[in-house]
C-alpha cells in the first residue's frame, strides 16, 4: 500500500502537480507488471514521508498515462525523475538507492550534505 503522502499523478494532472509545483518533485514512472518499481515503492513511500510539505513525490503509471510517459521518452522503468521549477534536474534509471534521491532532493532545497 502507498504511503498517503505519494501523490497519484496522471496526464490529466501532470502541469499541475509537477511543472508548477512550488516545491521540487520526485516521480517515479512505474508499471503494476514491473518487479524492479514495486521494489522500488516502499523507498518512494519513506522519501515521501521523510520530505512530507519539503518536496513532493508522486507516482505516474505509464501504462495508463502513456502521453506523459513518451513527452519524457521514458524507455525503461523504474524511471525516477527530480524535477525543480518545471525542469528537470536529475534523473535516475533502474533501481537507485534511497541516498542518492535524499542528495539530488537535498541539494536543490539548499540542505547541507
Amino acid at each position: 500500500m502507498a504511503s498517503q503522502s505519494v501523490v497519484q499523478i496522471s496526464d490529466a494532472n501532470f502541469e499541475q502537480e509537477v511543472l508548477t509545483s512550488d516545491q521540487p518533485v520526485l516521480l517515479d514512472f512505474w508499471a503494476e507488471w514491473c518487479g524492479p518499481c514495486r521494489m522500488l515503492a516502499p523507498t518512494i513511500d519513506e522519501i515521501a514521508e521523510e520530505y512530507k510539505g519539503k518536496a513532493k513525490v508522486g507516482k505516474l503509471d505509464t501504462d495508463a498515462n502513456r502521453n506523459t510517459a513518451m513527452r519524457f521518452s521514458i524507455s525503461a522503468i523504474p524511471t525516477i525523475i527530480l524535477f525543480h521549477k518545471g525542469q528537470i534536474a536529475k534523473k535516475f534509471v533502474g533501481l537507485t538507492p534511497k541516498r542518492e534521491f535524499k542528495a539530488a532532493i537535498d541539494s536543490l532545497l539548499g540542505v547541507a550534505q
